[in-house]
């Protein structure tokens, strides 16, 4: 067994599982509808494989030569996930009575189409110019000495998107199978304004080391 890729696996699942804006906009969209969910997965890992791309491409080392692109493709990013945070407590600042439906059945106030969620989960993955960094200095140090450098970082790049496309759809489903309780109306109002600030938050620190660097 290659003990290198034994460890790069835990290693990754631990990136792809580590919270962040990816996991607050899938459980957002789960609340929806389970299609919004999964399909917002679908589209973090989509985003993944986009970084994954650029990292064996050596894409990334572009970004990590020329600062003033970096901070760019920073403000762009911190400024998307800033806008998502903003349309979370807008929706939680709602009146309750808006996150049930007309027959009494509880839900959150927005139904997101599948193929916006598609979108919102791609563009929040892809427009997080740390990740493509952070995997060109990670997927180097599990390259074995000697050995060709692109076939090897092309499996470690399909270990993460693999990982990526298990974990999402199963925070999906499951926030989808907790769905009766999570939708209720003074529920999904306090998840909605969590994961406004939580996003707001993020999105904030993003522009902040951007225009602070």
């Amino acid at each position: 067994m290659d003990a290198q890729l034994v460890a790069f696996t835990g290693v990754a699942a631990g990136m792809v599982a580590m919270p962040g804006a990816d996991f607050a906009v899938v459980v957002r969209n789960s609340l929806a509808s389970r299609r919004a969910g999964v399909s917002c997965a679908i589209g973090v890992a989509g985003g993944l494989l986009v970084h994954t791309a650029l990292a064996v491409a050596g894409v990334a080392a572009v970004l990590a030569a020329v600062p003033t692109l970096f901070r760019a493709l920073q403000v762009l990013g911190g400024a998307y996930v800033l806008y998502l945070g903003y349309r979370a407590l807008r929706s939680a600042a709602r009146p309750l009575r808006s996150f049930s439906a007309p027959d009494g059945a509880e839900m959150p106030a927005e139904q997101p189409a599948a193929g916006g969620s598609l979108r919102q989960g791609f563009l929040t993955n892809a427009l997080n110019p740390k990740a493509p960094i952070t995997f060109l200095s990670v997927l180097p140090q599990f390259v074995p000495a000697g050995s060709p450098a692109m076939p090897r970082t092309l499996l470690l790049a399909s270990i993460i998107v693999a990982l990526a496309l298990v974990w999402f759809p199963v925070v999906a489903l499951l926030v989808d199978r907790l769905g009766r309780w999570l939708r209720r109306p003074r529920t999904a109002r306090a998840i909605e304004g969590g994961t406004g600030v939580a996003l707001s938050v993020l999105g904030l620190v993003l522009l902040t080391e951007a225009l602070m660097a």
